[in-house]
């Protein structure tokens, strides 16, 4: 059975970063089918991140230029490097598995 697990959310200031990692247990194809994405309150869950079928990379034009998606295949791992974080990017972000979520982790990002 597959499972996900986001970590490493936190409180930062305006223009710090994070990095959030989202590990995966049980078997999948590839860790290229993983997705990042964030729900702030009162909003609707928002695409961010992921991996094309090319083997680059496209974000929301929210993030691009300020987030990175990566992987480790040998842990298992997806990350979301976050930098020049802003206070609207305040949010629970979730990895993504062909509809299978994480539980989320918080990010709070104070002005």
């Amino acid at each position: 059975q597959v499972q996900l697990v986001e970590s490493g959310g936190g409180l930062v200031q305006a223009g710090g970063s994070l990095r959030l990692s989202c590990t995966v247990s049980g078997f999948i194809f590839s860790l290229n089918d993983i997705t990042w994405h964030r729900q702030a309150p009162g909003k609707q869950r928002e695409l961010l991140a992921l991996f094309t079928y090319d083997d680059s990379t496209n974000y929301a034009d929210s993030v691009k230029g300020r987030f990175t998606i990566s992987r480790d295949n040998a842990k298992n791992t997806v990350y979301l490097q976050m930098d020049s974080l802003k206070p609207e990017d305040t949010a629970v972000y979730y990895c993504n598995y062909h509809n299978l979520w994480g539980q989320g982790t918080q990010v709070t990002v104070s002005s």
